[in-house]
């Protein structure tokens, strides 16, 4: 495949006439200044395409159902007890036409590649399905059906709190121990679906795992990605602190191997001492700010990271909005409201520029991909937007990232590509006329259940 571009970012600069061939998944060659010829897919302004790297999938089904109080103070609890509820009835078939309809929506968002964050493992009640991998094949299927590039992250849940109290509701579909998690990441391994996606692990929390069952899990997966999350809401700092004598980040960076490797979740309330030495780790920040601010959870220790050189990236989460400039915007604008100040998370420049282009890499670093970037040898992980939109008609090149970031609505994508597969052509996705039609079946079976 032969792609031609009026403009595309290379590295971090940008480049006219642009022509990237591509073979087996993977950018082969890229020429500057070279006509366009007869059969190449023509774009206006190419970019490398955005992983994300932190999603559940299942809980897109939910957006628009929790937004009321109760009585009492609303929070990320009363939130989850909800969450246990709906999941408590969701089958393997509507959780793949869920996965699909969200992966979809992550590609036409600009999204090449996705890290699902999978703990829905069992029956409800607990009891395993016939194979153990029930649910991560469903997952599985649902990126076969998109095209997305899948970085599948089974989850070890054990405990139901920081004191290993028993799993209970709907927790106990997530249950298992480390024995039977490492045959579920096996199983997994052995089902993927295409050559450039990848199988990691994610220990759900320091809440729902113990040191122990930690250690044991990272000793027997030596490689791969390792997510994690951690540090969400003031509640789990103080009470993992209270079990475990330290604060959640300083706990994981003393006890665990923390390196590339590793991409902690949220990370919202730390020191600024635990934000430099996680900085310094060459972890990734798995930062979500559009679910971070629908849950409450608070503010991350941005500028201070930033400053320290620490890596990042950003998911969608609960996948209550799809919205890849408006995760970057968030991001940002968080920042300006606590410190009163404008363009935080840059030392020199575009912010815009700086945003898109560290979670570029950070996020395909987090997801164990060789993209982020347009490079010959890179996966091609890639998004064109259309430069002729009237919010971004007026910039320069050097402004074009700020336009995205700041100012442009949804729909600007017009293709994409994962590892090379076309999957989204005059910004539609090329099933979704598939896709749509089985989501709201799914969920109109799983809405008269509940």
């Amino acid at each position: 495949m032969l792609i031609h571009a009026k403009t595309a970012l290379l590295g971090s600069d940008w480049a006219h006439d642009v022509r990237v061939e591509i073979d087996l998944g993977r950018i082969t060659r890229i020429r500057n200044q070279a006509a366009a010829a007869p059969g190449d897919v023509q774009v206006d302004v190419l970019l490398p395409a955005l992983g994300n790297l932190h999603s559940h999938a299942f809980q897109r089904a939910m957006a628009g159902m929790t937004e009321t109080r109760a009585a009492g103070r609303e929070s990320f609890w009363t939130w989850r007890n909800l969450m246990y509820r709906f999941l408590d009835r969701l089958t393997p078939e509507q959780i793949e036409a869920i996965a699909a309809l969200v992966f979809m929506e992550m590609q036409e968002a600009g999204y090449a590649s996705v890290g699902e964050f999978h703990y829905v493992h069992h029956q409800p009640g607990g009891a395993p399905y016939d194979q153990l991998s029930e649910l991560s094949q469903r997952i599985l299927s649902a990126a076969q059906q998109t095209g997305i590039g899948l970085t599948h992250l089974p989850v070890l849940y054990t405990y139901g709190g920081v004191a290993q109290e028993p799993l209970s509701g709907g927790q106990l579909r997530f249950g298992n121990d480390v024995e039977r998690f490492l045959k579920l990441v096996d199983e997994c391994r052995s089902r993927l679906p295409d050559s450039d996606s990848e199988v990691g692990i994610a220990p759900h929390s320091l809440r729902a795992t113990s040191p122990l069952d930690l250690s044991k899990a990272l000793v027997a997966t030596s490689d791969g990605p390792v997510h994690i999350h951690i540090a969400e809401q003031v509640q789990e700092v103080t009470d993992v602190q209270a079990a475990l004598g330290q604060r959640p980040v300083a706990w994981l960076l003393d006890n665990a191997p923390v390196d590339a490797r590793w991409c902690l979740i949220h990370a919202t309330h730390m020191t600024d001492a635990e934000t430099s030495a996680l900085a310094r780790s060459s972890a990734v920040a798995g930062l979500c700010p559009i679910t971070e601010a629908n849950l409450g959870d608070g503010i991350f220790n941005g500028a201070v990271y930033v400053a320290e050189g620490g890596r990042f990236g950003v998911g969608s989460d609960s996948n209550i909005r799809i919205s890849l400039p408006e995760e970057l915007r968030t991001l940002e604008y968080s920042q300006r409201l606590r410190d009163k100040q404008r363009a935080v998370l840059v030392k020199d420049g575009s912010v815009g520029h700086a945003l898109y282009t560290q979670a570029a890499l950070g996020g395909a670093q987090a997801l164990g991909r060789n993209a982020g970037e347009i490079a010959e040898g890179k996966l091609a992980d890639l998004v064109a937007v259309d430069r002729n939109h009237p919010t971004l008609c007026a910039l320069s090149d050097n402004q074009l990232l700020d336009g995205l970031c700041f100012a442009a609505p949804d729909g600007l994508v017009t293709d994409l590509w994962s590892a090379g597969r076309h999957m989204v052509q005059q910004g539609r996705h090329v099933a979704r006329d598939r896709i749509i039609p089985a989501y709201r079946s799914a969920i109109a079976d799983l809405l008269a259940s509940v």
